[in-house]
């Protein structure tokens, strides 16, 4: 049997893999709804009904799925980090039910009038629960990093006992709730989400584009994939530049904060000054990917990029290297690779955003088979880089599960056996990997179906207007 440390952790990994999926897309499409909906009472344009209704869909899924798999998580900690949550209950407990009480709550009311009310409210009622909808997406990430960003960066704590054990008593909330690190993981996150729905966008809109203007089939609504492809990839010149700006900015607060973080992103061992910063980086031997070293790897980098990275411009800084923490080194490959992984894929966002802004700039957007077939490959990279940055977040903070407060073994439930762990282990990643198939069957039979027919009269017809048509809703919006 599995060691129930290791099963615990690997279950909440896998779950967590598969649930930040569903976040991710319901974050990332609600600007995106929330302009569609604009657009569409602004201007009466039938394309914006069609962009709405058919998006929704996608958001609507997303939601339900990342509820279900979201609650799983939260009863994780009781399962399988008792301990934890016996020591920290009284920070972490009010930020997850808040999120629970507040964001999910608005969520969920104003997105049943989103789907299905549209021909019940005015115009500006039905505009403001697009804003209610997307409020209560973006405040559900808020409580939900509060609670990570305190497990990076803790404070406003002390540690008193009660009953003979040692506990977290919070006593400055506003120093916790807002510590050093909330912010940076709040930018970093929400944009990475808008960024990576913006891929998924251009992606499948791409392929309906590519089909239609380059291999010349017939498809219907080509002009809203046309449409959807622009908006996607005027989303991925914004986004893309400042996730990699802002990306050396939170790199520079790691290691500021968790300077062993870093050193393990940099496969960095011996403290060392002019430290290189490598973009690609290849083994010279098949050993040095399961123990990558910065002195002993071949790649495309900057030198003294690390350096410059950690001090905020000098080259020649020292960094500090990970045999000289007294803490156990965490698993050095997963989070040096992981963290090569996610600036790659960043640098080619951008590449793909002006690569895809100068055709479109030239006329030649729709006629350029290598962007489309680009574009379609990269459709979920964006969820990749989500992916493999939660992997350096998370496993690059081991071994502690509270950064210098609670080692990550001392939180695991003391009573969980070996034979339990790994039963539930391998029923989450057997449950989790048939839900995962489901949705991907769902969300591709959307796209499948394609945007629904409008009536260009039923879209004008409310134009200008705050009155609520006379009209009845079909369940099949």
């Amino acid at each position: 049997m599995v060691d129930p440390v290791a099963a615990s952790r690997l279950q909440f990994a896998v779950t967590t893999i598969v649930h930040i999926i569903f976040p991710v897309m319901s974050m990332g499409l609600a600007p995106f709804l929330i302009y569609f909906t604009w657009k569409e009472i602004r201007t009466g344009e039938a394309v914006y009904e069609q962009l709405r209704r058919f998006w929704v869909k996608i958001f609507a899924v997303s939601f339900v799925v990342g509820t279900v798999t979201g609650l799983v998580l939260e009863f994780e900690f009781g399962t399988n980090f008792a301990a934890f949550s016996t020591f920290a209950g009284e920070l972490f407990g009010g930020p997850l039910a808040t999120e629970g009480m507040m964001a999910f709550m608005l969520e969920a009311t104003f997105l049943g009038i989103f789907l299905y009310g549209r021909e019940r409210v005015s115009d500006t009622f039905y505009f403001l629960t697009s804003v209610a909808v997307g409020l209560g997406t973006w405040l559900s990430a808020v409580w939900i990093l509060i609670a990570n960003s305190w497990m990076q960066t803790p404070r406003g704590y002390e540690l008193v006992n009660e009953g003979g054990q040692e506990v977290v008593h919070l006593t400055d909330p506003m120093a916790a709730y807002l510590n050093p690190r909330f912010q940076y993981m709040f930018i970093h996150m929400q944009n990475s989400a808008v960024e990576s729905v913006a891929l998924f966008m251009a992606g499948v809109a791409a392929y309906f584009v590519y089909k239609h203007h380059v291999r010349g089939d017939e498809v219907e609504n080509a002009a809203f994939w046309v449409k959807t492809l622009k908006i996607a990839i005027v989303a991925l010149v914004i986004t893309a530049p400042l996730q990699v700006l802002h990306g050396d900015l939170y790199a520079r607060h790691v290691y500021e904060t968790q300077p062993q973080k870093f050193a393990a992103m940099e496969a960095l061992w011996e403290t060392d000054t002019y430290v290189p910063e490598y973009i690609i980086a290849f083994p010279t031997d098949p050993s040095h990917i399961l123990d990558p070293r910065a002195k002993e790897l071949f790649g495309i980098g900057i030198p003294g990029g690390a350096s410059w990275l950690a001090s905020g411009g000098n080259p020649q800084a020292e960094i500090r290297g990970l045999n000289s923490f007294e803490a156990a080194a965490p698993p050095v490959a997963i989070v040096f690779w992981a963290f090569r992984i996610m600036v790659g894929l960043g640098f080619w966002f951008i590449l793909l955003a002006f690569w895809a802004a100068f055709r479109w700039y030239r006329g030649d957007l729709v006629d350029d088979d290598l962007l489309h077939k680009a574009f379609m490959g990269s459709s979920l990279l964006g969820i990749v880089a989500v992916e493999t940055g939660w992997i350096v977040t998370e496993v690059g903070r081991q071994p502690w599960l509270i950064q210098d407060v609670l080692l990550t073994e001392q939180g695991v439930s003391t009573n969980l056996t070996g034979a339990e762990a790994t039963f539930t282990l391998a029923g989450f990643v057997g449950g989790y990997a048939l839900l995962l198939v489901l949705y991907t069957y769902v969300i591709r039979r959307i796209i499948k179906h394609g945007p629904p027919e409008i009536d260009e009269g039923s879209v004008e017809r409310d134009a200008g207007t705050d009155a609520p048509p006379e009209a009845e809703v079909s369940v099949d919006d």
